[in-house]
């Protein structure tokens, strides 16, 4: 046995029928809240404070990357005063 039941209705009816609460006032007053944090925030920052904040994080990164490239070519440095290079190395064992 096969019961079809086909409902016609728009989710506002469907909801008040289910009892769901109507949540359409508060999503509106939210959107609104953020809408305007959104605004205030855009307000208060410029480019100026923006490149001043990003500035900094920019120069560090470079000085980090100069420090890589020293230490490794310290390290280099050490290991052909310590012994020479490995191309030597293997040499000395084939002998």
């Amino acid at each position: 046995m096969k019961i079809n039941i086909e409902i016609d209705c728009t989710p506002e009816e469907a909801r008040r029928f289910l009892g769901f609460p109507d949540v359409a006032p508060m999503q509106k007053e939210l959107l609104e809240t953020l809408q305007q944090r959104l605004l205030e925030a855009i307000r208060a920052t410029d480019s100026h404070t923006l490149v001043e904040q990003w500035m900094p994080l920019t120069i560090r990164g470079i000085e980090q990357w100069q420090s890589f490239w020293a230490r490794l070519a310290g390290a280099a440095g050490e290991a052909a005063a310590a012994g020479g290079s490995t191309t030597r190395r293997r040499e000395k064992k084939r002998d």
